[in-house]
């Protein structure tokens, strides 16, 4: 009962941000003893910390705010992309105290597609097959976990205890066994991540979680929109593949299997009737990723453009066609108008089944959000039935960190669910009472 007590103080501090202990009363039903009484515990383990006196109209006397402490605990977030791998450290404040990110390594060759080769409709090879990069397990997790422990380390340095690390994957996640059961963009299947990352952390004390890439971009947002009320979102994220984050209620949608979100598999055929259905990594064709996806996006650049190279990270080549698109290049621009309309097409489906209140873009489509979310505004607006279910679109803040940012945050949740778990702060050395002299005792 007292850990439940406890995460229900410190959950309202996560969701409404600094109170006062009568407000928290007020609002968990809790007695005021209690709520003082918890609070000592969490002050205890460095969770909470007081802040600046409220004052509340003119009569009694002013409380005192309660805030995360932003000082003791935190969480470690992996982004295993198919472009690089970001690690995070946040604290439980919501600081970034650490974040660097790395070229994924990959082999050049195989084929695309679940069965190593790209099919058409017909389930024949497709003509345009092209040589794509692999992504090896064991050496991706080799770099994974060789940068989770370059963040625990800068988490030792501050003093930070870590509460785990949250992995973020594409494609479906089987979440008791914590395992990718198949993500075509790195080309995996049955992937065992924590098991695997556990195996190379040996020695830290680091309780690995998995999810969905796209889902943890969807949470590390949240509790900024929920803070205006916002508890209806897709987060919609572009990458070589394009997921969803949603949100329902304020809760993450995870389906019955852990698959909702995979919507860069729905079908929205080619953009015109003359146009071919592209191959899909999933091996089939006219996927809405093979028209959005960041293949698709880095598409708009000149053939010979040094924005085409891999060698470049995905932030610089954005960077360049955003570069272009501002010196108003003629086929940047109509390759753009056409992104706008397909994207709008997909989220136009999307919206009318959820009817989400807010759309995030991003991933790339966030990294060209002064270049979408007007256009793409004004489409969805277009096409809207009823005034009242207007969905407003956003370019993301978070940046290419949000899905890092988002395993930091389900890192975190341990700490939300059961804050029993932090040790107690062990109080400073010169605080601590003096023994008994042995030779005044003789």
């Amino acid at each position: 009962m007292r850990s439940a007590n406890l995460s229900l103080l410190l959950r309202d501090l996560a969701d409404h941000g600094p109170s006062t202990r009568a407000n928290l009363a007020q609002r968990t039903g809790l007695s005021k003893a209690a709520v003082t009484s918890l609070v000592t515990d969490l002050s205890e383990r460095g969770l909470v910390r007081e802040g600046p006196t409220q004052r509340q109209g003119g009569v009694g006397r002013p409380g005192t705010a309660l805030h995360l402490d932003p000082t003791r605990v935190a969480g470690i977030g992996m982004d295993l992309a198919a472009d690089q791998l970001t690690v995070c450290l946040q604290d439980l404040g919501g600081g970034v105290r650490f974040t660097t990110a790395r070229p994924t390594p990959f082999i050049a060759g195989g084929k695309r597609g679940r069965d190593a080769a790209a099919q058409g409709a017909d389930g024949q090879p497709a003509a345009d097959a092209e040589p794509a990069r692999t992504y090896p397990a064991a050496t991706v997790l080799d770099l994974a976990a060789q940068l989770i422990c370059e963040a625990q380390q800068v988490a030792e340095a501050a003093g930070l205890w870590v509460a785990g690390v949250g992995v973020a994957a594409p494609g479906p996640i089987d979440e008791q066994s914590a395992t990718v059961r198949f993500a075509s963009n790195l080309g995996w299947q049955q992937v065992p991540l924590a098991a695997e990352l556990d195996q190379r952390l040996m020695g830290e004390e680091l309780p690995v979680a998995v999810q969905n890439d796209a889902k943890l971009s969807a949470l590390a947002a949240a509790p900024r929109l929920a803070r205006r009320g916002v508890a209806d979102l897709i987060y919609l994220t572009g990458d070589v593949g394009v997921g969803a984050g949603i949100i329902v209620g304020g809760n993450l949608l995870r389906g019955f299997s852990g698959s909702s979100g995979e919507v860069g598999h729905i079908s929205l055929g080619a953009p015109t009737p003359t146009a071919p259905l592209r191959a899909c990594r999933c091996g089939r064709r006219g996927c809405w990723e093979t028209l959005v996806g960041l293949e698709a996006v880095l598409d708009l650049l000149p053939a010979e453009d040094p924005g085409r190279t891999a060698d470049w990270s995905m932030a610089r080549r954005l960077a360049r066609l955003r570069e272009l698109a501002a010196a108003r290049e003629p086929a940047i621009t109509e390759g753009m108008a056409q992104l706008t309309t397909d994207l709008a097409r997909g989220l136009g489906v999307l919206t009318d089944v959820l009817n989400p209140q807010v759309v995030i873009l991003g991933g790339a489509f966030g990294e060209l959000a002064e270049l979408l979310v007007s256009p793409v505004q004004k489409a969805l607006d277009a096409r809207l039935l009823d005034p009242a279910g207007r969905v407003e679109v956003l370019g993301s803040w978070l940046g290419l960190q949000a899905a890092a940012r988002g395993g930091a945050t389900l890192a975190l949740q341990r700490v939300l669910e059961d804050p029993l778990r932090v040790p107690v702060l062990s109080p400073p050395a010169s605080s601590a009472r003096p023994g008994p002299d042995p030779a005044a005792a003789g």
